[in-house]
């Protein structure tokens, strides 16, 4: 049996260790829940003054120029590129995922109507977090399409003549579960359609290569793993061999060819800048930045794939000390054991009380979340950048505790808020 002492060693020997001094994090709180809102990096509150109180306070409306606002999207987007496998040039940071899921799905359907007008057939899991599902689901209709969702192991068998997009999230938000990226695209290459991935769980979490993987549209999140803060700019890329076919719906002026040409006509940019709506939030942009930096500070150590040997590290040692120290509770694992198949969070399920736990741990200072569901889910996530073993160890103590002495069955742990 793993013993505290176990991790404390294991601690003392992560090369990783040090990032932890990258982020604020609060006295005696285990931080289980950065795969919905990232901490804070150290460096935000002085860079975000400073953009606020020198930039935009003295600068004024020369800082577009002076201090570089215009290019944030493109220079963000470099950033996130090489944490997803894509080039310099093919990202930008902008909008919400939700409105980049927009942009780029219209734009592969004007690609198959032009292409193969007959495929009218939109593919996604049924299990999708639910925004991904609204948008095709308005986008469908709209152009006359149908959204078919099927459970995961139907994929495969469901992609046909009639498919025109595959649309999926890379890693299952309730789940953890992560599909094959590579295997899934070719799939749906091989069936004539084109391949939409999410990688709201996956961008900053697990290797990405969506130029090795040959997809063709991507977005993602910048609040979770990435660190940028709550409503943090998004992200998309589009596969330069599509980024100049179609234009996006969203048409904005900063989208065109020539923004300060203020011509009455669009002619949308060149690659991926077509991709951009309108007027950037840039105080937003500048706290995304120092999230990224957060992560492209592990690069001397090994980057991503330093990282990933971690989380999985992390996330095995919760699950086996969860099966040795919680037995007998009603817990049951959701996520996949499987490396290749497991993302970077934990997923728990259990019948009755899961909501009053995930509110118990938060009242001891252990933060995950919660996602209602059959069965109901307590979520998990564990970002390398900060947490270490003698977290994981101390975390699932608070969990027994909670589960042994009943303490979730406590009125106050069992009143609904507006976010769970």
């Amino acid at each position: 049996m793993t013993t505290l002492q176990d991790c404390r060693a294991r601690d003392a020997q992560d090369p990783l260790r040090a990032l932890r001094d990258l982020f604020t994090l609060p006295q005696g709180v285990i931080y289980l829940d950065g795969n919905s809102l990232g901490p804070l990096p150290k460096s935000a509150p002085d860079r975000i003054a400073r953009a606020v109180q020198e930039e935009w306070g003295q600068g004024l409306i020369r800082s577009w120029n002076e201090a570089g606002w215009f290019e944030l999207p493109q220079r963000l987007g470099d950033k996130i590129a090489m944490l997803v496998g894509a080039g310099a040039g093919e990202v930008v940071a902008t909008d919400s995922t939700s409105i980049n899921l927009f942009k780029v799905l219209s734009a592969a359907l004007s690609m198959v109507a032009a292409d193969a007008p007959e495929r009218r057939v939109v593919i996604s899991e049924r299990s999708n977090f639910p925004t991904d599902l609204y948008i095709a689901e308005s986008l469908c209709r709209e152009r006359g399409c149908k959204l078919q969702l099927v459970e995961p192991h139907e994929i495969a068998g469901a992609l046909g003549a009639d498919t025109a997009v595959l649309m999926l999230t890379h890693v299952n938000y309730r789940t953890g579960a992560m599909h094959d990226m590579a295997t899934v695209t070719r799939r749906a290459h091989e069936a004539g359609a084109l391949m939409i991935w999410d990688l709201a769980h996956s961008a900053g979490a697990v290797e990405v290569d969506l130029r090795g993987a040959g997809a063709d549209f991507a977005v993602g999140c910048g609040y979770k793993y990435l660190n940028g803060g709550p409503g943090a700019p998004a992200f998309a890329w589009v596969h330069p061999r599509h980024a100049d076919r179609f234009w996006q719906p969203l048409a904005g002026w900063w989208g065109h060819a020539a923004p300060f040409a203020f011509t009455p006509d669009y002619q949308p940019a060149k690659g991926i800048a077509r991709y951009l709506c309108g007027t950037q939030p840039i105080l937003s942009m500048t706290a995304l930045e120092c999230g990224l930096d957060t992560l492209l500070a592990a690069q001397p150590h090994g980057g991503m794939a330093a990282l990933r040997r971690k989380s999985l590290a992390l996330t095995d040692l919760f699950i086996a000390l969860v099966e040795e120290r919680c037995g007998g509770h009603g817990l049951g694992l959701a996520t996949p054991r499987a490396h290749a198949e497991r993302g970077s969070q934990v997923c728990l399920t259990r019948d009755e009380g899961a909501y009053a736990i995930v509110q118990a741990l938060i009242a001891r200072g252990v933060i995950g979340d919660y996602r209602k569901g059959q069965p109901d889910i307590l979520r998990f996530g564990f970002t390398p950048l900060y947490l270490g073993f003698e977290d994981v160890w101390n975390a699932v103590e608070h969990l027994r505790q909670v589960l042994e002495a009943q303490e979730w069955r406590r009125p106050e742990f069992n009143r609904q808020h507006a976010v769970t």
